[in-house]
């Protein structure tokens, strides 16, 4: 029986996920050089934008029509090798920088006005470097029960604007022709996410949607999933419903003037309706907007370290101002029609 609540869910064969080589049909190669908010603590914040790439014009697409087809039918596709395993070195290795330089003493947490701070904290994060915390990692005494590496939900919403290393996957070839072969016009990264999944307490993301967080009209939201280790039953892979995005968007989250609700309650699912997907460091999952997925609680002692981004198309298709994300600074396309 596996840990974490995932009992009664069948495996199948890595066939089954529409696993493939990417550097295989890969034109163009880079060279190497989830409940969103579960505590506020202090922060490093950068708000500078690095200087972006001009907009180039769309490249040839990667993706081979069996692929697409499988897309199509299913809602996600993995693709094997995605990223180097330099690319995936040089990552980690900047995110244990950036965490070292993180310190998280001296700041006050709040009892009286925690909804307030954290709904301002999360709200500022979509244009900065901001760190989040897991729910678990503290005591009764708000101290932290392990070290700070090892205590942290994930890091976002904007690492792939404001931080060379991440900024470089993001706005890569290898990223620009996948969404070529999707068909989008003028795709942007709205938002990106280093997720620690920590051994022990990394937290269960409940089933959802994420055309249900980033919502566009009509709705073009996809993400991209890159496994920066093993992503295992064991220590918290995603686990998807298979066709689930035919059946189309069960609510949204809407911010108001100091929240955010949802317009209707949380569907209930079949956990045997879920297939894991079980990936290798290195792999891409790519993940349809309305395709139902979660991953369950990391009660093991290996982490599973990832790099989630989220790309709309910025042409034909408008930016809900009900999403809780809102930005100062239009995001800057991968490519241009």
């Amino acid at each position: 029986m596996e840990k974490g609540g995932n009992e009664g869910l069948q495996t199948r064969p890595s066939g089954k996920y529409g696993v493939v080589n990417y550097s295989s049909f890969m034109r163009f190669r880079v060279v190497s050089c989830s409940p969103l908010l579960q505590s506020t603590r202090p922060l490093f914040r950068q708000t500078s934008h690095l200087p972006f790439p001009s907009a180039a014009m769309p490249p040839a697409g990667s993706l081979t029509d069996e692929q697409l087809r499988f897309f199509d039918a299913n809602g996600y596709l993995v693709l094997g090798s995605f990223s180097s395993a330099e690319e995936v070195r040089a990552m980690r290795d900047r995110m244990a920088e950036l965490v070292d330089g993180f310190d998280g003493a001296g700041d006050v947490f709040s009892t009286k006005d925690h909804r307030q701070v954290k709904n301002d904290f999360f709200f500022k994060s979509a244009e900065n470097i901001s760190f989040f915390f897991e729910e678990k990692a503290f005591g009764d005494d708000g101290c932290l029960k392990q070290a700070k590496e090892l205590s942290i939900n994930k890091v976002g919403h904007a690492l792939h604007e404001l931080d060379p290393v991440f900024k470089k996957f993001s706005f890569g070839a290898n990223v620009s022709s996948l969404f070529s072969s999707l068909r989008y016009k003028r795709p942007a990264v709205i938002q990106s996410m280093y997720i620690f999944k920590q051994p022990g307490i990394g937290g269960e993301v409940v089933p959802h949607q994420d055309n249900t967080f980033l919502y566009t009209d009509p709705p073009s939201c996809t993400g991209l999933w890159l496994a920066l280790e093993d992503a295992t039953k064991t220590n918290g892979c995603l686990w998807a419903i298979p066709g689930s995005h035919k059946n189309g968007l069960k609510r949204r989250m809407i911010r108001d003037e100091i929240d955010t609700h949802f317009d209707h309650p949380s569907p209930t699912y079949d956990l045997k309706e879920f297939v894991p997907l079980e990936v290798k460091s290195g792999d891409l999952v790519v993940i349809h907007g309305d395709l139902i997925h979660q991953s369950f609680e990391n009660l093991s002692p290996v982490s599973r370290h990832a790099l989630s981004l989220h790309v709309i198309d910025t042409e034909g298709c408008e930016w809900s101002k009900q999403n809780w994300l809102q930005r100062k600074i239009p995001p800057q396309p991968l490519y241009e029609n």
